[in-house]
């Protein structure tokens, strides 16, 4: 089962003083390309976590993110007592006229007025964040499963499609080589010439050889189930996928330089449609 590359989860905490939510989003991407946001209470566990991560989610541009709200009546940020008493000092000497309040306005606005004690890791409360990080990885994998079923429906669709305009391009392979027979004897016939009939049937089967798409067709046929069969794998597969739409892109391309008839060159342009769809949604998988 394929996964997409795009997707979201979320968890949630509540310890005594604080709110703790984790988000994870990803979208498509080449390679591993992730971006970490976290308190810098939280900055020492960074190294681990990138670990996690990537090992969890494996390619994608990929958002993560701690979020702590603090719940508690108390505040870490407190006021720098001496520090404001000694603005409000050297301010009544600079406005002699100026009563209290205004002189603790202008103090409070001073650097250094507030101080905030360092928190420090509470092992107990990294212990259930990281609960609420496993929980917050595995909906953005559950996510990435269900959109990897939806991209399977939409290959299973246009492999189809493929199939189906390949079949009926076949099914006029006898029209178009005849067209080519009688548009070749009419030029003959226009330049008025005797020609030897064997010399002629001898140069048609090799022009008509060069023509013939059955190769393509036998290659393509086998690129289509290669593609399907490569969507039921268990290990991630998207490069695969689009290394093979290129090789069927080749065929198609080779048929439609081939057909010289107007009715298999339309379905030849239907079939990259569908190819170009495919494409498209090929950069999405894991």
């Amino acid at each position: 089962m394929i996964q997409s590359m795009t997707g979201f989860g979320k968890a949630s905490l509540q310890l005594p003083t604080k709110k703790i939510t984790v988000e994870v989003k990803s979208l498509n991407s080449k390679g591993l390309d992730l971006n970490v946001r976290m308190p810098s209470l939280y900055r020492e566990m960074e190294l681990g976590l990138r670990t996690q991560i990537s090992t969890k989610l494996e390619r994608g541009k990929i958002d993560f993110a701690i979020y702590v709200e603090s719940t508690a009546e108390q505040t870490s940020t407190k006021v720098n007592v001496p520090v404001v008493k000694n603005y409000i000092a050297q301010l009544r000497e600079v406005y002699q006229n100026a009563d209290e309040t205004e002189l603790m306005k202008m103090a409070v606005r001073m650097p250094d007025t507030l101080k905030t004690e360092r928190e420090e890791i509470d092992e107990n409360d990294w212990e259930q964040i990281q609960v609420i990080i496993d929980e917050a990885l595995q909906n953005i994998l559950s996510f990435r499963k269900d959109e990897g079923e939806s991209l399977e429906k939409e290959f299973n669709l246009r492999i189809g499609n493929i199939r189906q305009y390949m079949n009926d391009a076949l099914a006029l392979d006898p029209e178009r080589v005849q067209a080519i027979k009688d548009r070749l004897q009419t030029a003959i016939s226009e330049l008025q010439v005797n020609v030897d009939e064997n010399r002629f049937e001898q140069e048609l089967i090799y022009y008509l050889e060069k023509l013939d798409i059955t190769e393509e067709k036998v290659r393509l046929t086998n690129h289509l189930d290669y593609f399907i069969e490569t969507l039921g794998g268990n290990e991630a597969n998207g490069r695969k996928l689009g290394f093979i739409t290129q090789e069927m892109g080749r065929e198609i391309n080779t048929m439609g330089s081939k057909s010289n008839h107007a009715q298999m060159q339309k379905l030849v342009v239907m079939m990259k449609d569908e190819l170009e769809k495919i494409k498209e949604q090929v950069l999405n998988v894991l």
